[in-house]
């Protein structure tokens, strides 16, 4: 599969795997690294690769059309990672999704166009795709599902009112969702964002 890069342990029957999204202008090789720092070496790992590093071209806060096709180009890479873990006997309640700014951002889109039981959703500085938050574009029922969504209070290109809106949504589709803002204003993944994950998703 050319479009995405395979680590870790092999998918199979109880095992756990994660999906991991880079950033815009990022790679999959970046978001691997991320193993140093999270407990996933009993994982499964798909880290799927954007054309030109980039999942869609404008921010995720402008106008629906200006994003498409590459939108839901991208949306469909994720679900190809996906289908590669179901096919390979992992269940999506073992399956953790996970990603940073862009990846946050297309992370939580894919999540909750599929709502089901996930192993988790992981969103460092993301929040639902759209000029407006559109809930008659999900679907499902997350049951439970844990889901971080995390990131500065005023980064640049995340608004904490569009993470606000989105875990409001997320809870309303049945996730258990733990937002975290931090004051600094830095566009980055921080050392308390790991331990959360590591502690209350990988643990």
């Amino acid at each position: 599969m050319s479009n995405m890069i395979i680590a870790g342990e092999k998918p199979e029957n109880g095992r756990k795997a994660a999906i991991l999204i880079h950033g815009r202008g990022a790679s999959a090789e970046s978001i691997l690294s991320l193993q140093s720092y999270l407990n996933l070496d009993e994982y499964a790992l798909v880290a799927p690769q954007a054309s030109d590093n980039t999942w869609y071209p404008f921010s995720f806060m402008a106008p629906d059309e200006s994003n498409q096709p590459k939108l839901e180009e991208s949306l469909s890479q994720i679900q190809q990672a996906f289908e590669y873990l179901i096919n390979g006997g992992v269940s999506s309640s073992d399956i953790l999704i996970l990603g940073f700014s862009q990846g946050a951002c297309l992370s939580l889109e894919f999540a909750a166009r599929n709502g089901k039981k996930f192993g988790g959703v992981v969103a460092f500085t993301g929040g639902l795709i759209g000029e407006k938050l559109n809930p008659a574009k999900y679907q499902g029922d997350f049951q439970g599902t844990p889901i971080l969504i995390s990131g500065s209070k005023q980064d640049m290109h995340v608004p904490l009112s569009r993470m606000q809106d989105s875990a409001d949504l997320l809870k309303k589709m049945g996730a258990e969702v733990t937002l975290i803002p931090f004051p600094d204003s830095m566009h980055t993944i921080r050392q308390e964002e790991v331990e959360w994950v590591n502690e209350h998703l990988l643990g």
